[in-house]
């Protein structure tokens, strides 16, 4: 496989370190994981992350346990007032779950690196429904708002309080 054996050629202290996945679905996943929220060194430039990501190299997941994941993701969006897909070690995510408890929302978090082979594949079916590979992936009143600067940018401009008091009223829980 020419993917793996370019990522056995990384060097020994790389910001990318390997790990394989090897139960459930995603027996051959792998993934390289980038360093959050540092600039990542790509030859001498460097890039810098608007967010915490996962890439996968390969997969080997079915078609129907997508679709199902799909679904779960547009119902868990559409019942909930606010919905914020995380990872524990994200400082972005940190700071939209910080900016929505200073709000004094509770969103439905879901924490993508404690589901174990579930959460990377989760990223990928929200990365094909929002466009969006990182986290957090933010939706208020069944809509998908964006990430953080995408939250921090609508907080700032005054329109996030009123996309939360509607989602809110609209919300099957009020």
């Amino acid at each position: 496989m020419a993917v793996a054996s370019n990522l056995t050629n990384l060097p020994s202290k790389s910001l990318y370190p390997i790990r394989s996945l090897s139960s459930g679905i995603i027996n051959s996943f792998r993934l390289a994981f980038e360093r959050c929220p540092k600039p990542t060194p790509i030859g001498r430039t460097y890039r810098r992350s608007t967010g915490c990501s996962v890439r996968a190299i390969s997969s080997s997941s079915s078609p129907s346990s997508s679709s199902r994941l799909e679904e779960t993701v547009k119902t868990t969006a559409a019942e909930n007032p606010v919905v914020v897909y995380s990872k524990t070690w994200c400082s972005y995510s940190s700071e939209v779950k910080s900016l929505f408890k200073r709000l004094g929302v509770q969103p439905l978090v879901i924490e993508l690196d404690e589901l174990g082979p579930q959460g990377p594949q989760l990223q990928r079916v929200l990365e094909r429904l929002t466009g969006q590979h990182t986290v957090p992936n933010v939706f208020i009143g069944g809509k998908h708002i964006g990430g953080c600067t995408d939250t921090l940018k609508l907080y700032r401009n005054g329109e996030l309080e009123s996309m939360l008091a509607e989602a809110n009223s609209k919300s099957p829980q009020s």
